[in-house]
């Protein structure tokens, strides 16, 4: 009789034992996922990826007020920022703004009669532009004036013409201020996305 109950009360310390190992494993896998997990976003953040939140209606519609974002820094240590790239750069030390190249290293930029002219020849923006949609010129470019865009410099214009501060008002941006090339939309959830980006012919 002592013998069988001495015996349930081994095998039930038995039990205890297994089920905390359990629990202690259970502890230390979680622990070390979330670990893996939060360096791979660490590193994600600081070298390849790197989030922005759509501020305004500058690019709408295309992009929408309240939007957030991920943009890939990694793109352009290896290739050159392309005319029709939806790009992140730096305005300036507290705000970042979103907006489309329009002119590369090179370009001669006009705008015109409310289009605007690359090198001579009306850039077609009918794929991301309503016909109704009109140009104009800025504080630094203005109607019928030609510029053309220096080295290491990129002509941006919001998609949303009438209601976009760009190049049209700042001149072009410095290659160093590109932050990255946006890459999906992932918030709101029902709005999720890949971005893409005009190949212009």
């Amino acid at each position: 009789m002592y013998e069988n109950s001495n015996e349930n009360i081994s095998d039930g310390k038995a039990r205890a034992t297994e089920v905390l190992g359990a629990v202690g494993g259970f502890i230390s896998s979680f622990a070390e996922t979330v670990l893996v997990a939060l360096v791979l976003a660490i590193v994600l953040y600081l070298f390849i990826m790197t989030p922005h939140e759509v501020v305004g209606n500058s690019m709408y519609p295309t992009y929408k007020n309240g939007e957030f974002l991920m943009a890939n820094k990694f793109t352009y240590k290896f290739a050159v920022p392309q005319r029709g790239d939806v790009i992140i750069f730096q305005y300036s030390d507290t705000q970042d703004f979103i907006k489309r190249i329009i002119g590369i290293p090179g370009d001669e930029v006009m705008i015109k009669d409310g289009k605007i002219y690359i090198n001579g020849e009306q850039l077609k923006e009918s794929n991301y532009l309503d016909a109704s949609v009109i140009t104009n010129g800025g504080s630094y470019i203005h109607e019928g004036q030609t510029i053309t865009v220096q080295e290491g410099e990129y002509f941006v214009c919001g998609d949303n013409r009438p209601n976009s501060s760009d190049s049209r008002e700042f001149g072009p941006i410095a290659k160093e201020k590109i932050k990255g090339k946006a890459w999906i939309v992932y918030f709101p959830f029902q709005e999720f996305r890949l971005v893409t980006h005009e190949s212009y012919k």
